[in-house]
């Protein structure tokens, strides 16, 4: 296992160094960063660039002296300091379906989360940044407790070290980055670091970054940090995660391109009927962009596993599709889009092969409700989205989910890949359908406030299965960050 992520991160360093499209270096657009107000999407602070300050002579933000402050009097070692302070209220009634015993199923409880780092430049090629977190919950009374996504007091978020190499070769700058790192590909589907959560998810690992030609490529090996209750966290040893990611600048007509290759090996797990030691390697390709000069837009992701589970094989497939249309009204800006999704599940159990489909390390809550008890698993699921800004500060946004098993030999899986409800006892797919609101109001650059309801309306094979109580779920979010 450690031989393949080595090799991986070679096969980058050989691509960036032997690259042989030398283009001429454009005048680099001096655009301020934006801080994060999307309340689905992940923002990786450590991909902020301040140096545009050391010269800047444009609009003034009162946190600027501290985004970029010069350590030295020509200003190449600087430091760049920021934060941000999330609570959130989230307020449930029949959680679960209503369908765990000797628990509490409707709640109300605080989730807050404080974020702090410093990003130290010591030269254009050396640098170190660190990032820590506090994230606490008040108590929460509904199956599971205080679980690890929503508290963990005081720990390491981000920190590592990272040298640039701009002479590798004529491709370009290729980057290196040790120690603890969050990892974010493509629209997070299979890789994020789930800023949802009240912890956000992290890994120990080593990436290497550079350009080939019209490629960007980033390799990676890691392991997943897991939340510790009472002592530092650490990584899994358990749990081995590489990878190359390449993303292709813009091609005519199509669009841009994705391709990647994760490798995971896990120690000891259940997985889709099977028992034992998992290896599991996903192929992917990504395509989006535009729609020749129409209103129309489009994105296609499709997924193959292979590998082994104990003595099983894996055979698994996903396919992520969205056909989306920006209307021209320059007052709202709305904005539509129709999405389907399909991941495989085991149609036969006992055939001694894995066919459910591995979600790895994803960002389910922006695909497949707020609720969280659907994930990229055994699943078919269709959504429609209406987007407007009545107000240029307020965006007003509606989601319309519906859910089908894939296979009704296999389980329905929440958006952490653990079994909501066990596929037995039933051969219906009707999972149920979920409605989602969502407001989002800006106050400047720095402070957002969201709210959502959700509901979530329980389909046959939840009538079938269990309890069938719906869903309700609200939430208001105030987030600071600088």
């Amino acid at each position: 296992m450690k031989t393949l992520g080595c090799s991986l991160a070679l096969v980058t360093l050989a691509l960036v160094y032997c690259g042989v499209a030398q283009a001429e270096p454009a005048d680099a657009v001096v655009e301020r960063p934006k801080y994060a107000q999307n309340a689905q999407f992940a923002q990786l602070r450590h991909d902020e660039d301040w140096s545009f300050l050391r010269d800047y002579k444009g609009e003034s933000d009162f946190f600027d002296p501290i985004k970029y402050l010069a350590l030295n009097g020509t200003g190449s070692i600087w430091l760049s300091m920021g934060g941000q302070l999330r609570e959130r209220v989230e307020i449930w009634e029949s959680f679960n379906f209503d369908d765990t015993p000797g628990a509490k199923s409707d709640d109300i409880y605080l989730l807050q989360r404080l974020m702090f780092h410093a990003d130290l430049h010591v030269t254009p090629h050396l640098r170190f940044y660190a990032q820590g977190k506090s994230a606490l919950t008040t108590d929460r009374d509904l199956p599971g407790g205080r679980r690890p996504i929503e508290e963990d007091q005081i720990d390491l978020q981000n920190g590592f070290v990272e040298l640039k190499a701009p002479t590798l070769g004529p491709a370009g700058e290729v980057t290196l980055r040790a120690g603890r790192q969050e990892l974010l590909f493509g629209r997070e589907r299979l890789v994020s670091p789930l800023d949802w959560t009240n912890t956000r998810r992290t890994f120990d690992d080593i990436t290497l970054s550079g350009v080939v030609g019209d490629w960007k490529v980033t390799s990676f090996v890691s392991h997943l940090v897991t939340i510790k209750e009472k002592s530092a966290n650490n990584y899994d040893l358990d749990t081995d995660f590489h990878g190359i990611y390449a993303t292709h600048s813009e091609i005519p007509v199509v669009g841009l391109l994705d391709l990647y290759y994760f490798y995971l090996a896990r120690n000891d797990v259940a997985f889709s009927g099977e028992t034992g030691d998992e290896d599991r390697h996903t192929l992917g390709a990504r395509l989006f962009g535009p729609i020749g000069e129409s209103i129309f837009d489009y994105e296609v992701e499709l997924d193959y596993q292979a590998g082994e589970v104990g003595s099983g094989d894996v055979n698994a497939l996903s396919l992520a599709s969205v056909l989306g249309a920006t209307l021209p009204d320059d007052a709202w800006k709305p904005r539509l889009e129709l999405s389907f999704d399909y991941a495989s599940g085991d149609e036969t159990p006992d055939d001694g092969d894995a066919e459910t489909f591995n979600q790895l390390f994803p960002l389910g809550h922006a695909y497949f409700g707020f609720i969280d008890f659907v994930g990229r698993q055994n699943i078919i699921h269709v959504q429609s989205m209406a987007l407007a800004r009545p107000l240029p500060t307020t965006t007003l946004r509606l989601d319309l989910h519906y859910f089908w098993r894939a296979s009704d030999e296999d389980a329905l899986y929440n958006a952490a890949g653990g079994i909501q409800r066990p596929g037995a006892g039933t051969s219906s797919r009707d999972v149920g359908g979920e409605i989602d609101l969502t407001a989002t109001r800006s106050f400047g650059r720095h402070l957002a406030l969201t709210g959502g309801y959700s509901h979530f309306f329980a389909g046959n094979f939840i009538d079938e299965t269990g309890k069938n109580q719906d869903v309700d779920f609200v939430y208001f979010q105030l987030q600071y960050t600088l």
